[in-house]
């Protein structure tokens, strides 16, 4: 409707199609200019003026550190007219270490902190750029990017920076549009550039591949997260859910009592609150084992202390503690950027893809500009030698001239040279006459000339940009490259039993009837040396303990019988006895064979081509398979050496390959020759000869020495008697000889029955066949030359003699 009086026309729209109209409009302009980032720089408009106003202020990393409040106001008066506040807000989280995996901002003075403490206002902060910033500007001058008008027309400024290193994804990012949002976890620099250089090298490299770079999300306070299903799709599909988990660990602590230790929390978890939460929940009763809460945290690093109750279980405390607190959160991953002004979810290889995109980009607009100022300074350069070839004629010219316009129209009249040209050598210097610089022009030129040959074989070759970029991004990585700090680990519904049983250290006994269990370490107190021990085990008439050792409850027990076949077991399987139990007998545990007995035992915490089991037989026989070859259990075993002649496997061990092995004889004698000269074999091989057996002997065990610095070879006789030698006593031989002494078998010494490699730290537990255990140090037994009869170790009753040794580390007495 027209009004005639006024001259003014007034137009009638349905309000609902103008509110839309708005509303669209209000929605673009926060989706592009405000709430999400471009995903070339992983940068938000705000973020990015800040960078290009701290740059402008040439603060860079060795400049002193400029006044927040300058940053902010120049900031808000030539790029972002959105008030300092929310200029400074941003300013501080890109100068948190616990906000950004490598923040782009370097403060000095309060920054907030993990608490939640809100910084200092901007008038006493004071910060300039880090050297990562740096390589997201580096190139900026080289007109390497778009530029567009700021909000008033004054300046221009940047479309996006030129982001040597893949922001988005190494720093994260996060946002909320209008009806869309952006939530990106941080990740560590080093696997996202190799699975970026990966995809330059193999763009149709599959996604599942990139998985096995890039693990996961690398969240700057650490922490751990559980399972990799919500990584997957994260990472597939663009959109995951992440559970992350704080760092805790159980420690025993004064009266018997335990605490919870917490270093690391998850990501974005307000550390104050979070002890809050937990002091609340104690006072409502609904965690009750905890007895005190406190904060240790200094700069150090964090610490928060939980103290136990002593009739409550730390672990079910802890399980509380993820379930009700924020010790466990997920992070709601939604990998949404701009991509061409438009948002895009995406997944890791799109993410990668439109960074190296962009990476060309940017190489190949620096290269033309590069090349445009080689070519401006090539063709002042050629000026030059024009002018010094023709310096006589050329200075009689310039002083004919009346001005400098008729020198620069003469000069170009008559030496064919261009405005340019002209000008610069009229503004030439007179010592650039001399010889020496004519040199240095010359030599300038010739090196120009290299450089623009360069720069257009790297114009005219994708494959060259592609190399530079590679690089480029090898170069980040050696300079910003660090380790992981979050760590991934199974998710919980992934635990299987085994997973809730603590993994500690236990003694295994088997008897000669085939008896097993396992107890405690601690168990056992520690005594001095010729002790006559405790009954560590209760046996039947005419049974014994014939097998003792330390292993991990999480370790699988290779078990090998003297029929040359493999069983596994783990040990958390093993029923836990009192000292004195008898245990469960084996055959409940294991399928063996009627008559079948087992010779030994080795613990295997997993299955790999790296290493090797070495197996000894009776009569001499060695063997060498890797230990992959046992990592596919079955219930009723499998063959692990093909025995001969009614031999019998006596000892079996756990090498990387590239140990030496000793084998001992019962009559005192002992080999030593190097791993490698026994070939890997196949499982069901029969072996080479390892020793010679004299008539009337045989093998009584074998060790793999570690070749430590304090280490040296213990013999222990059946009569209770040992000694400690030196490793350098025994002398490396050819493989299949006879040995030498390594301690006397005399009637007070009886036969060899043990061979073990210790040092001064170890302690051994010894046991007869009557089931007699005792503990003592390896510093109470005496180091002794190789041919002697040793000292006593242990009181043999009559009847009674030495039928097992076992090492373990040195720890406080029980």
């Amino acid at each position: 409707m027209a009004d005639d009086n006024s001259g003014e026309r007034i137009i009638a729209i349905p309000i609902e199609d103008e509110m839309q109209t708005s509303y669209l409009d209000y929605s673009m302009s926060v989706i592009v200019n405000r709430a999400l980032p471009d995903v070339r720089d992983g940068l938000k408009p705000v973020h990015r003026r800040v960078l290009i106003a701290m740059n402008e202020l040439n603060l860079s990393p060795e400049r002193p550190y400029r006044k927040s409040a300058k940053i902010t106001g120049d900031v808000n008066g030539n790029y972002h007219p959105h008030g300092t506040t929310a200029i400074y807000d941003t300013l501080v989280r890109m100068a948190q270490n616990f906000s950004l995996r490598y923040p782009l901002v370097d403060g000095q003075g309060n920054f907030g902190s993990v608490d939640g403490d809100a910084p200092a206002a901007e008038r006493y902060t004071e910060a300039r750029l880090t050297r990562v910033a740096m390589e997201m500007l580096e190139d900026f001058e080289k007109e390497t990017v778009n530029l567009r008008p700021n909000y008033d027309n004054t300046r221009e400024e940047p479309v996006v920076l030129p982001a040597k290193i893949p922001n988005l994804l190494v720093n994260g990012t996060t946002g909320i549009a209008v009806g869309m949002a952006t939530n990106i976890p941080p990740h560590n620099m080093g696997e996202v550039i190799d699975a970026t250089i990966r995809i330059i090298d193999e763009p149709t490299i599959p996604d599942e591949e990139l998985l096995t770079i890039v693990k996961g999300p690398d969240f700057p306070t650490g922490g751990i997260i559980l399972g990799r299903q919500g990584i997957r799709d994260c990472y597939l599909t663009g959109r995951g859910l992440i559970r992350v988990r704080a760092r805790a660990e159980i420690e025993s602590w004064k009266n018997d009592r335990e605490r919870i230790i917490v270093t690391e929390i998850p990501y974005m978890v307000n550390k104050a609150s979070l002890l809050a939460d937990m002091a609340r929940l104690v006072r409502e009763g609904v965690i009750p084992g905890i007895s005190d809460l406190r904060d240790e945290s200094d700069r150090e690093g964090m610490r928060m202390v939980i103290e136990i109750k002593k009739d409550s279980p730390s672990q079910v405390v802890l399980n509380q503690l993820y379930k009700h607190t924020a010790m466990q959160q997920t992070f709601g991953a939604i990998n949404l950027a701009l991509v061409n002004n438009r948002p895009e979810i995406l997944t890791l290889k799109q993410l990668l893809h439109h960074f190296i995109e962009h990476r060309k980009d940017v190489i190949v607009r620096r290269t033309r500009y590069d090349l445009s100022q080689a070519e401006k300074r090539a063709h002042i350069l050629e000026g030059y030698k024009i002018a010094l070839d023709n310096i006589e004629e050329l200075i009689k010219l310039i002083r004919a001239a009346k001005d400098t316009a008729e020198a620069r129209v003469g000069m170009m009249a008559r030496f064919a040279l261009t405005e340019i040209q002209a000008n610069a050598i009229l503004e030439m210097r007179l010592q650039r006459l001399t010889g020496l610089e004519r040199e240095k022009i010359e030599s300038e030129y010739r090196e120009i000339i290299q450089l623009i040959e360069e720069l257009r074989a790297i114009l005219a070759s994708e494959q060259r940009v592609k190399d530079i970029i590679k690089a480029e991004l090898a170069e980040m990585k050696q300079k910003f490259g660090d380790k992981r700090r979050t760590e991934i680990a199974l998710a919980a519904e992934d635990f299987t039993a085994e997973d809730l049983i603590a993994d500690e250290d236990m003694i295994v006994t088997i008897s000669h009837q085939g008896y097993i269990k396992r107890l405690t370490t601690n168990t056992y107190r520690s005594q001095r040396r010729g002790g006559r021990g405790i009954i560590g085990a209760g046996t039947r008439e005419a049974d014994f303990v014939q097998h003792l050792f330390i292993a991990s409850t999480h370790a699988y027990l290779l078990i090998f019988t003297d029929r040359g076949r493999c069983y596994w077991l783990k040990v958390y399987e093993i029923p836990e006895g009192s000292r004195t139990a008898k245990g469960k007998s084996i055959a409940n545990l294991v399928n063996l064979a009627p008559g079948e007995k087992i010779n030994t035992i080795v613990p295997v915490k997993e299955f790999d081509d790296e290493h090797f089991l070495i197996l000894v037989t009776k009569k001499g026989t060695i063997k060498k398979t890797t230990l992959s070859s046992y990592g596919n259990p079955r219930k009723a075993g499998i063959i692990a050496i093909n025995l001969r002649d009614e031999d019998t496997l006596i000892d079996a061990a756990l090498t990387d390959g590239k140990r030496e092995i000793l084998i001992a004889k019962r009559q005192g004698n002992v080999i030593r020759f190097n791993e490698s000269t026994v070939r890997p074999m196949g499982r069901t091989a029969g072996g080479v000869r390892g020793v010679t057996l004299e008539e009337d002997d045989d093998v009584i065990g074998m060790v793999a020495l570690e070749g430590g610095e304090q280490s040296t070879v213990l013999a222990v006789t059946q009569n209770g008697f040992g000694k400690r030698s030196p490793v350098e006593d025994y002398r490396v031989t050819g493989r299949g000889g006879k040995g030498v002494i390594t301690i006397k078998n005399t009637p007070r010494n009886g036969p060899l029955v043990a061979i073990k490699e210790v040092t001064l730290e170890d302690q051994l537990m010894i046991i007869t066949r009557n089931g007699v255990v005792i503990r003592l140090r390896i510093k109470e037994v005496s180091e002794l030359g190789r041919n002697t009869q040793g000292v006593r170790m242990v009181n043999v009753d009559e009847g009674d003699a030495v039928m097992d040794v076992a090492r373990l580390m040195d720890d406080d007495e029980a």
